[in-house]
């Protein structure tokens, strides 16, 4: 390699690492719940590196997600998943839903979904190694999915007890092959990857996961850390994925089939108590940044 080639190498990299930069920051600029703080645990450049484990992905890619919220489902979550579900498809990839019921089942009429048991979780590593050995995946992604606290139960942001109604996806991660990276996103501090950053946690009124990753994307709302990820993709595949990304079409479908907000807790199109609009406009800072879209595309 020439010293050029090596200098425009060089240069590829810090500007990839400045835009991962600042779309982490773009991701957490609200502080809803205090994972600006939680962002300064983790080292920057986390949103590109957990992109770089999918750039190559051409077989299966495990997307856990699902939180349950009284007898249903939340918003946030699902709308991530099935944004990154369509992307990495578009790629070539094969994505896979894991989650338990009920959304396990609105699902799979439409999507390829492996169902996870909800509530006993006698063999959850057995069901873990099962599942594993028959996907072979690439890699294993966790949107808005409880984790397991240090006591070995799941809690919601009240700190009330969800154990019950929660499948465990926690041993995805915990059985998942050396070479299968795992990949988590989330907004609150108890869901699955938030071990990595358990410190910085305590500072926060809630009770924590204890399940780490290797790689964790904090953001205001789960869904968008996973448009972070979408960003570099785009970028990468010279293909505007961000603009197939419409949250409108994604909740109208997820609010026929039972979803409610997370924090409202009625079914409605929005995301953690935010309307619509908040998330249609960060895609278009996205787009924005990444260069896809220029600023006078926000009154289009």
């Amino acid at each position: 390699m020439s010293d050029r080639q090596l200098e425009n190498g060089n240069k590829n990299i810090r500007d990839e690492l400045a835009l991962s930069c600042q779309i982490e920051d773009l991701l957490v600029a609200k502080n809803l719940r205090g994972m600006k703080i939680i962002q300064s645990a983790l080292e920057p450049g986390y949103c590109l590196r957990a992109a770089q484990k999918l750039r190559n992905c051409r077989g299966t890619v495990l997307i856990g997600t699902g939180f349950p919220v009284v007898d249903t489902f939340e918003t946030d979550g699902p709308v991530g998943a099935l944004a990154l579900y369509h992307s990495l498809e578009a790629l070539g990839a094969n994505p896979v839903i894991v989650c338990g019921p009920p959304i396990s089942r609105a699902l799979a009429a439409k999507y390829s979904v492996h169902e996870i048991r909800v509530g006993d979780h006698s063999q959850r590593e057995e069901e873990a190694r099962k599942a594993l050995a028959y996907h072979q995946p690439e890699a294993i992604i966790s949107i808005e999915r409880p984790g397991m606290a240090a006591d070995g139960g799941y809690y919601n942001m009240r700190g009330e007890s969800i154990s019950e109604r929660t499948a465990c996806f926690d041993t995805f991660l915990h059985e998942s092959a050396k070479d299968c990276p795992t990949i988590a996103i989330g907004d609150g501090g108890n869901e699955i990857g938030m071990g990595n950053v358990g410190e910085a946690l305590k500072a926060l009124d809630i009770v924590p996961a204890a399940t780490g990753c290797d790689e964790l994307i904090v953001s205001d709302v789960s869904n968008w850390g996973a448009y972070g990820i979408i960003s570099f993709l785009a970028l990468w595949s010279k293909v505007d994925l961000l603009a197939m990304i419409k949250p409108l079409q994604i909740l109208q479908y997820l609010s026929v089939l039972g979803s409610v907000d997370g924090v409202t807790r009625i079914n409605e199109l929005t995301e953690d108590g935010l309307v619509l609009e908040e998330g249609e406009a960060l895609l278009l800072q996205l787009r924005r940044v990444c260069g896809f879209a220029l600023a006078s595309d926000e009154n289009s």
